[in-house]
Formats: structure tokens, sequence, C-alpha cells
């Protein structure tokens, strides 16, 4: 089994990758670490503390990792996942707590224990990763691979028409804190942006016949997708919207599901129209130098995606 961290923002899209990387036959979830995101750290903490609840694996620890981002303000997320931050759930209260150990530190300790080993997926803002960097920069050839939902990159409709940030070409994840991206984009170590183009695509879109399924299950996981399918159906959004931070996930599991190409990437940190903007350099002539090179994906195959989504969703047993 692939080992792996998963750093996140929960969110009801992150809420759906804890499931799928608890549930996968073919992934070891190690520990979730929280950032502050699509909400602050202490709402995205107990997020992920109930979900764990929810699938009965308390024994996987929650790092809370930074309340803010490297050198800003977090800004107010304009795409709201309800009022409890999992599309109106309403899941019980945690039980449990948080660790003790920061997760910073315990994206370090736990790199540097299984070295070679480790992929680290991240779902949300970069804020931890590049803190990490900074603090243990040992840690960046250790790691396997990081795989991010990451950026737009202009590669199709769906870059510009489903941006995510709070500017014009923008992804929520390195708009909130493009320093970061910057800092982990510039690292070194084996990264895979999974971007808008990709991620929010309109082909992840679940029929009638996974709808009805999903109300069907015994799995309380399934339900909480199918309340989130109709609280984002019912905004006037698409039911990918429920799923986009899956995809890093099943990447993860999965490899062959998304095609990726290389290319130099920069990242936008000035304020203004373009904040957070991931800037593709593809010229085959007058290329920037300096800046980082970064897989990319460029494609994914939606419906094999969608397949191996509903039947982690729906299993009854999840793997240990």
């Amino acid at each position: 089994m692939k080992k792996m961290i998963l750093d996140c923002d929960p969110g009801m899209d992150d809420s759906m990758a804890i499931v799928m990387a608890v549930k996968s036959p073919v992934l070891d979830l190690q520990a979730v670490t929280t950032v502050s995101g699509n909400y602050p750290v202490d709402i995205t903490s107990k997020n992920a503390l109930k979900m764990l609840e929810l699938l009965k694996r308390t024994d996987i620890p929650v790092g809370r990792g930074l309340e803010h981002p490297l050198v800003r303000k977090r800004p107010a997320d304009p795409f709201t996942h309800g009022k409890d931050g999992q599309a109106e759930n309403f899941l019980p209260e945690p039980a449990g707590r948080v660790s003790e150990e920061h997760a910073v530190d315990m994206i370090i300790r736990t790199v540097r224990d299984n070295p070679g080993e480790i992929t680290v997926i991240c779902t949300g803002p970069l804020s931890n990763l590049a803190m990490a960097f900074d603090k243990a920069p040992d840690i960046i050839p250790l790691i396997d691979q990081v795989i991010a939902i990451s950026g737009a990159f202009g590669l199709n409709e769906s870059s510009f028409v489903n941006a995510t940030g709070d500017t014009p070409m923008s992804e929520w994840n390195v708009y909130v804190d493009p320093e970061a991206a910057d800092v982990v984009y510039h690292s070194g170590v084996r990264f895979t942006a999974i971007g808008l183009d990709v991620a929010a695509n309109f082909g992840v879109d679940f029929s009638s016949a996974d709808i009805q399924m999903l109300e069907k299950s015994r799995c309380p996981e399934a339900h909480f997708l199918r309340q989130a399918i109709k609280f984002v159906n019912e905004r006037g959004f698409q039911s990918y919207c429920t799923v986009i931070d899956c995809m890093a996930v099943a990447c993860a599991a999965d490899p062959a599901l998304i095609s990726t190409k290389a290319f130099h990437v920069g990242i936008e940190t000035k304020d203004g129209l373009t904040l957070g903007m991931t800037v593709r350099d593809a010229r085959h002539h007058h290329a920037w130098d300096g800046l980082p090179t970064v897989n990319v994906a460029t494609d994914a195959d939606y419906a094999k995606f969608l397949k191996l989504l509903m039947e982690t969703v729906l299993a009854e047993k999840a793997e240990s």
C-alpha cells in the first residue's frame, strides 16, 4: 500500500477526499493535516475529525496547521460550503481532539520516519508544506511525490469559467497563499499540479443511477455525498464541486487516471488582477529562465474516475 499524508482544508470536497483516502484499498493514510483555506483552521480541523469519526478511523491522527497564509491575511471564500462547512450535513460534534503535534511537525516527522515512501496529497493552500520545507529542507528529497489540487493553467474552458480564486484567473488554493505555492513549486520536490482544467471539469457529473445508489447505500459517507450534491445543485452549481479534491486522491491510487505534461510555471504573488495566477510558459523561444518545472494535469479519464469514486464510497467495509 502507498503511504500518504492528506493536507487539507475541509470543505465538502476535502471531506470526500478523506473518505477516498481512508477507504482506498491501495492507500495507507498516515495522517490528516489541516490548514486555513475554505474556512479557518479550527473549523477545518473539526471537520476532519468529524469525517474520521464517521468512518470509524479515529486511529488516524489529525494535525492542526497554520492559521494564516505565510505573509498575508486569509481571504474569505466566495464559494460557501454551508453553515457547517460540509454542505450542511451537520455531522455530530467530534468526540476526539487534534494531536498535540503541529501539522508542520507531523509532516516532517512522518516523512523522516518513512523515507522515500510518503505521497503528500494537498487539497488546500500549500502553507503547511511550504513551512515544512522551510523548517526542514532535508525532507524534500525524502518525499516520494506531492500531488496537489493547485492552479489553473489555461488548457481548456474549465480553467477559465470554473476559476475558484477571487481574481479572474486564479484557483483558490494558490490564491489564498501564493507565496506558499511559490515555495513548493520552486522546491524541487516531485510535484504534480491538478489544476481546474482537469479537477473542475464538467465531465465529472453524477448520473441519476449514481444518485439512486448513494441514496440506497447503508454507508453514511454515501449519504454525505448525496447531501453535498443536493446542496450544490440547489445553489445552481454542478455536482463536480462536491468531489474536486477527490481527483488528487484518485491520482495517487491510480496514476494512469490522469495525463500530465511538464511545464515551466510561475506564481503571481503581486496584489491585483492576477494575484494567485499560475502562469504557464510554454514558449519554444524566449521562455523565461528560472521558472520551476512541474507536472501539470492535462486530461483525465472521467468515466474511470467516477467509477473508482463510486466504488470506493459505496464499499461497505473500509480498508485499514
